[in-house]
């Protein structure tokens, strides 16, 4: 029996499933939760995550790389199971959010690494590379968005969130902590409904409604307007850096669309794009498609 359950582990690529080790660090008084999976002495990749999740997103894709790789993937504060301080005292703003995942670094001893960003991912991930690029050895994007053609139209409410705080502020925050908008987060336009677990967003809903949870997550989404204004700088500094990178983009995301995705050729001709049949988490459904897109790309950069 152990021989026909190895064979059937094997075909399903999962043969050499690495553990996680779940780990707590300190960084600015604030306990950082993160997972780590592989060997420090092989290629490391950074995962950052979305919203409303946390490295929770990345656990599979850990354990189908870690036999081969070095995955870390820290929950930012306020998210997953990291400390989530009082917004009177703490800022929750992206460049905050930056800073400390710098600083995380620095703790448990990143000095190289390939930048997987998802979402969220993408703005503290390009302020990281901005600010350290020697650190940064190649980039991976998945529906994590720095143009402005990949903005669906449900940001025309942020945008009236961000010109008026006070009047629009319930309904946005309502809105982003309701059953019914993770579930379409997930889902997005996806026709195969039947393929996503509602486990999924359930859990983000549970998170999302904690106490002290509205204040942070409505500071962030106020802040997430200066990401923004933001792209044409990030955008200049993937043409002078021209680094290997690899997008991976849910082609049924509403947030953040497929044009989101094409234009980063436009900064970087050699940019590696892949629009997959899935949704803004695209690892949902397309988990298999992203753990060889991730491990080729990963191998080319390091020379495999």
């Amino acid at each position: 029996m152990k021989h026909v359950v190895a064979a059937t582990l094997a075909l399903a690529g999962v043969a050499h499933a690495a553990p996680v080790a779940y780990r707590t660090v300190s960084i600015e008084g604030v306990q950082i939760a993160y997972r780590e999976a592989g060997d420090p002495r092989q290629p490391t990749i950074l995962l950052l995550h979305g919203v409303p999740s946390s490295s929770r997103m990345y656990d599979a894709l850990m354990r189908r790389l870690g036999d081969r790789y070095h995955l870390v993937a820290p929950d930012y504060p306020g998210f997953g199971n990291s400390g989530a301080p009082d917004p009177a005292t703490f800022a929750y703003t992206f460049d905050h959010l930056a800073k400390v995942m710098v600083e995380f670094t620095d703790k448990v001893g990143l000095s190289k690494y390939t930048l997987f960003m998802q979402d969220y991912g993408a703005p503290v991930g390009m302020r990281m590379a901005v600010a350290r690029p020697q650190a940064v050895s190649a980039l991976v994007f998945q529906n994590g968005n720095l143009y402005s053609e990949g903005l669906g139209p449900l940001w025309e409410k942020r945008k009236a969130f961000w010109k008026d705080r006070s009047a629009h502020e319930a309904e946005v925050i309502a809105g982003h902590q309701s059953v019914a908008v993770t579930r379409a987060r997930h889902i997005g336009g996806d026709p195969d409904v039947e393929a996503y677990d509602p486990d999924l967003w359930m859990d983000e809903v549970a998170y999302l409604n904690r106490p002290g949870q509205a204040k942070i997550q409505a500071d962030l989404i106020f802040d997430y307007q200066h990401n923004l204004a933001s792209y044409p700088a990030w955008q200049a500094w993937l043409r002078q850096h021209r680094l290997p990178t690899l997008v991976v983009w849910g082609r049924y995301d509403q947030a953040f669309t497929v044009p989101g995705a094409l234009a980063f050729r436009r900064d970087n001709p050699d940019t590696d794009v892949h629009i997959l049949d899935g949704g803004h988490f695209v690892m949902d459904t397309k988990l298999d498609d992203v753990v060889v897109l991730t491990a080729g790309f990963v191998a080319k950069v390091a020379g495999e």
